[in-house]
């Protein structure tokens, strides 16, 4: 049986353009859960309940209704981050960037910056500065993101650092020589 670095290796020879480490099944994103123990269990059960209706109307492309939905949800429980990732979804896809990053920015410091939702804060935050051309700041959240261990934000940061780009590339052309080289490079 393969060990964990021995699984690092083999993704590093053969997958030589992703980001070293990176071992397929191990994003531990999956694995984070928010601490919602301090909650009213009965306010967090209805605060649920409107969020996965949200969810639902916004999927069903009821934008506005998933707004209202969200903004219940935010009115009961205000400290709560959930509802604010959630709300900046549908404030995104509304078309209200600066709406949807304030809410990014709630969630990202409600949730202490650790759990599910800090981690999807952080990556959805990137993604949207990142649009902005705001690069060291979509870094920035890819890299918190990727310390929680979002597998695509690690990703972010390898697309964001010029530097490990061109080494991947450089590796990806190597090991493709290795792989086929060239019958008049021998001659």
């Amino acid at each position: 049986m393969a060990s964990a670095h021995d699984r690092a290796v083999l993704q590093a020879i053969f997958n030589p353009t992703s980001p070293f480490g990176d071992v397929p099944g191990l994003d531990l994103e999956e694995e984070l859960i928010d601490d919602d123990s301090g909650f009213d269990t009965e306010l967090l059960k209805q605060v649920r309940e409107l969020e996965v209706r949200g969810v639902s109307a916004a999927e069903a492309g009821d934008l506005q209704g998933a707004l209202q939905l969200f903004s219940q949800a935010i009115h009961i429980l205000p400290e709560r981050a959930s509802a604010y990732n959630n709300r900046a979804q549908a404030l995104r896809l509304l078309g209200d960037t600066a709406g949807a990053l304030a809410d990014l920015d709630r969630a990202v410091t409600l949730s202490g910056s650790a759990g599910r939702t800090a981690c999807q804060a952080l990556v959805q935050r990137g993604l949207l500065r990142r649009l902005q051309c705001q690069n060291d700041a979509a870094r920035a959240d890819f890299e918190r993101a990727a310390a929680l261990g979002s597998e695509f934000a690690r990703q972010q940061v390898v697309a964001l650092n010029p530097y490990a780009a061109l080494c991947n590339k450089m590796l990806s052309e190597v090991i493709n020589k290795l792989r086929n080289p060239d019958v008049s490079e021998m001659q």
